[in-house]
């Protein structure tokens, strides 16, 4: 029963990969406007980093303002490292992705010490810092001039273009939902939900708190890493004014909407946050003077 459950579950999330998946070719034929392909993908990529932050905060309680901070550190390491270093996609993309999670794991570190407020202004402390790098550093990040990336090119032989690298965020998209669903329906995820509920009551059930809260932080860093290295090589630029705390806010307003815990609903709070705006509300006179 449980295997048909699981079994029923993977083929809902490959059918919203397939139809997410539609629309380039629905754009190809003139049914919806090309321009869409890059909001719905830029929409992608945020619910991407919203997911790990729901791992994070819906079942594990804790809070963190940083994940834009990760999320631009990602993309300008990966924009670096095949720019000015020409470097493989691949290999820039483990890197730009373990470098911030190592960090996102020291962060967790402190989460043991404070949590609620508090760890919410430590972890925005982190981000602004590297928000601010971001604008004085020059040398690895262009300062307020913005990196440049390109296009995947995957294996050094697959040029991917706007419609591919859309194709490729769908993929991975679908491949980290169906990775949560697994996490948060076994032991990691029961491990969670009883330190969220009562971290007192989890220890008397022999619950590591260390390696739990490491572990959720590591995931939600890795998620929003994702993001931005899909971000600098779909949007094709990084600018230090994108990664700011108003972008932290809406990933958090992305799960309240969407609701906490649930991963379709994370993927429906991105699309009425950032999608809506551009694909509709922007067509109304007045909110377009806005």
């Amino acid at each position: 029963m449980i295997k048909k459950l699981k079994a029923s579950e993977y083929i809902r999330f490959i059918l919203l990969g397939l139809i997410l998946a539609a629309l380039p070719m629905l754009a190809e034929f003139g049914i919806v406007k090309s321009s869409y392909i890059t909001i719905i993908g830029g929409t992608l990529i945020y619910a991407i980093a919203a997911l790990g932050l729901n791992i994070l905060l819906g079942f594990s309680g804790l809070i963190s303002l940083g994940t834009a901070g990760f999320m631009g550190l990602a993309s300008y390491i990966s924009a670096y490292l095949t720019i000015d270093m020409e470097l493989p996609f691949e290999v820039a993309m483990i890197l730009a992705v373990l470098i911030p999670t190592l960090l996102g794991v020291l962060v967790g570190l402190v989460s043991l010490k404070i949590e609620g407020m508090y760890l919410a202004i430590a972890t925005l402390c982190v981000s602004e810092i590297l928000r601010k790098t971001f604008e004085e550093f020059g040398d690895f990040t262009n300062g307020f001039s913005g990196k440049q990336a390109r296009f995947p090119e995957l294996f050094g032989v697959i040029k991917l273009d706007r419609a591919t690298t859309y194709y490729l965020i769908v993929l991975v998209l679908i491949i980290l939902m169906l990775l949560t669903y697994n996490l948060i329906n076994g032991q990691l995820g029961r491990a969670l939900n009883a330190m969220r509920g009562s971290e007192a009551a989890a220890q008397a059930m022999g619950i590591n708190l260390l390696k739990y809260r490491l572990v959720a932080f590591a995931l939600a860093t890795m998620f929003a890493s994702i993001a931005g290295v899909l971000y600098v090589h779909f949007i094709r630029y990084s600018y230090p004014s994108i990664w700011s705390l108003k972008l932290s806010l809406d990933f958090l307003a992305m799960i309240v909407i969407g609701g906490l815990r649930s991963i379709y609903g994370t993927l429906l709070g991105a699309f009425i946050v950032f999608a809506v705006p551009d694909l509709f509300l922007k067509q109304i006179p007045y909110f377009d003077q806005l």
